[in-house]
């Protein structure tokens, strides 16, 4: 039975998405809870004494940018470490532009995940350090800043970037310096069960431009962060020596690491190539190493959205969101053989292929969103949007919506490959499904892919697939129990069905509680056939508003748009604020591999750039639409057969 629901009473629906458990239970893969072994099975009054698996969701930012990245610090940056963390924990700020900031909720966990190269450089320009400046390089660059030369100094940093050369390559100590200082602010503003900073940097591969970045973060704290400092671009540009650097990280210190790729979309077919940086195909042991190591992907974020694009999916008519497909920063254009190698969902279509033929799904990796601010700001609220980088934080000024992100080194006469800050998305956010909002728990359902992305709006989503769940069992207030022992969540896997049967999902989705009505409903589905042919398939499987579907499994008509432009308002008088589905794939073929992803929709509402036209007085840009429709997507469900 599907069930929507219009209502103001978001905080009372919250409680459908808190399990209910008996205390004999528990499940494998989170632990059996806080009672005492001795009392596991015998019959005690309180239900919830031996929960042990995910009770909320939690809200994070696992890429923010401070004053310790260069390419943040050295273009105007002021704000360091402290007022990341506490502006993620709800506290107001005065951005580098003197305007006053506040999140309208606070952050539940957050990684500073400042770039790994020349880390710190601009705060011991401003600080004067006498190590930095007893270096050639050092004085050069300070002196260009203090001659008010930023434009120059930032120039001269970029030409070692370039080259990958680094020119304090002999300055080991001043990396270690800045690097403890990062952890020192983790472990201070770290505090389990109230909010968790994850200790974390950027890896900011660029090969010939190209986009091959990741997060790397620990399940660690000071102490073993500390044995070690950062690999860098300088160091290597091949995704393999992260791997073999995170693999000696966990050998010397018993830590845990993980990387998170982000922006295929500006890799110009590089993230989800059929060969290694090396030029080797794909073999049996990448596939292994790659999931090992990266077993989530930044799919959302401000320079753009890498779900799907609408060449890929042309029957998806939500496939172009915030497509950013130019080129990247370097000098090549953007051409349409890349594309395939740059979208999740076309990943994850090849990532089948890649199984059959190597028993390994090398793009089997579990999404989430995050922002890529470089304004030590971890906003994205459309109406509260600080923007890329400092130059472009919130005013009147053309700046703000013609600023370069890339095309700074196009070729002349070329094609243009020159993307503006209009084009930005004020995106996006981590939801993870864990036990406690402690590092452990946290890193934890990151690694087993529990976790889902948002655009930057806060859209509870729940998911479980199985074989045998019932219509009805959706609105249990067991659901999450049920979902649990007799089926999957998000990031699982379901393997050789039984006879007769096909996969069927519960899915739940509030709207976030402060945001806009929910829309619709959508899973994704992808599949190999027996030729090996790929395929995929969007199904609207639950319209708000009593809409049906129609033949083609989409809903009968648009949900509506209540945006006022010129205001830039909206209201809730469309949509619904809880949607319960059940589905039940109805062209399930057992042989064949296949993956599930849910899309969850909210109601049209105005863009960060509306909202600046109006709050500004300034004229709306041409080259964007001023209403967008926010988004969720969860990580997948794969079905294996024989498996």
């Amino acid at each position: 039975m599907n069930v929507t629901l219009r209502t103001c009473l978001i905080p009372a629906l919250t409680m459908l998405f808190v399990p209910w458990a008996s205390a004999e239970d528990s499940y494998a893969g989170y632990g059996s809870g806080p009672t005492e072994k001795d009392h596991v099975g015998e019959k005690e009054y309180s239900p919830y004494l031996n929960i042990g698996y995910p009770q909320r969701v939690f809200w994070g930012d696992t890429h923010l940018h401070t004053a310790l990245s260069t390419d943040a610090g050295m273009v105007g940056n002021t704000l360091g470490l402290e007022e990341a963390y506490r502006f993620a924990l709800g506290d107001m700020v005065v951005a580098s532009n003197g305007v006053r900031a506040r999140l309208q909720r606070p952050l539940d966990f957050l990684v500073v995940a400042d770039h790994a190269e020349n880390l710190g450089l601009a705060p011991m320009i401003a600080e004067r350090n006498p190590d930095l400046l007893a270096t050639d390089f050092g004085r050069k660059i300070a002196q260009l800043v203090y001659d008010g030369k930023f434009g120059d100094a930032y120039a001269l940093w970029g030409e070692g970037m370039t080259l990958g050369e680094d020119p304090l390559a002999e300055e080991t100590e001043l990396l270690r310096t800045m690097w403890e200082r990062v952890t020192k602010a983790a472990e201070q503003y770290n505090d389990p069960g109230k909010f968790t900073a994850l200790i974390g940097f950027e890896w900011t591969a660029s090969p010939n431009g190209n986009n091959m970045h990741r997060n790397v973060i620990f399940r660690d704290g000071k102490d073993e962060a500390d044995q070690i400092v950062p690999i860098s671009n300088y160091d290597s540009s091949d995704p393999e020596d992260l791997w073999a650097w995170m693999q000696a990280y966990e050998e010397k210190t018993g830590g845990r690491a993980l990387a998170i790729p982000h922006n295929g979309n500006l890799s110009n077919g590089l993230m989800f190539d059929d060969e290694t940086l090396s030029g080797k195909g794909i073999d049996r042991d990448y596939a292994e190493r790659r999931m090992r190591w990266e077993p989530v992907y930044e799919v959302t974020q401000m320079k753009g959205d890498g779900e799907a694009h609408p060449a890929l999916s042309p029957n998806d008519e939500f496939a172009d969101y915030g497509t950013w497909d130019k080129g990247s920063f370097g000098t090549e254009p953007k051409t349409q053989d890349m594309l395939p190698r740059e979208y999740a969902r076309e990943a994850y279509k090849r990532g089948l292929q890649y199984e059959e033929d190597l028993g390994v799904n090398p793009f089997k990796f579990g999404m989430i969103g995050s922002t890529d601010s470089h304004t030590s700001l971890a906003t994205t609220e459309e109406n509260n949007y600080f923007g890329k980088a400092t130059p472009v934080e919130p005013t009147a000024s053309p700046e703000r919506f013609e600023e370069k992100i890339t095309g700074f080194l196009q070729e002349p006469g070329g094609p243009d490959v020159t993307i503006r800050h209009l084009n930005s998305l004020s995106s996006g956010l981590a939801a993870v499904w864990a036990t406690d909002n402690t590092r452990e728990a946290i890193w934890d359902a990151l690694n087993r892919k529990e976790v889902y992305a948002t655009t930057g709006t806060r859209i509870t989503v729940r998911m479980f697939a199985g074989w045998d769940f019932e219509e009805s069992e959706v609105q249990r207030p067991d659901f999450a129990k049920t979902g649990y022992v007799r089926g999957v969540p998000m990031g699982g896997d379901l393997k050789n069905a039984p006879d007769g049967k096909a996969p069927t999902f519960m899915i739940r989705a509030l709207r976030d509680v402060d945001g806009a009505n929910l829309d619709r409903i959508l899973i994704v589905k992808g599949w190999m056939d027996g030729d090996g042919e790929l395929h995929e398939q969007v199904y609207d499987v639950l319209c708000s508003d009593d809409r049906a579907t129609n033949d083609q499994h989409q809903c009968e008509k648009p949900v509506g748009n209540t945006v006022d432009v010129e205001e830039a308002t909206y209201s809730n008088s469309i949509g619904d604020a809880l949607m319960l589905a059940y589905w039940k794939d109805p062209d399930f073929d057992a042989q064949q591999r296949a993956f599930y992803y849910v899309r969850v929709l909210e109601i049209p509402t105005p863009r960060w750039s509306t909202y600046d036209a109006a709050f500004f007085g300034v004229d709306l840009p041409e080259d964007v639409e001023p209403t967008h429709q926010e988004r969720a997507y969860t990580s997948p469900v794969w079905y294996t057969p024989g498996g």
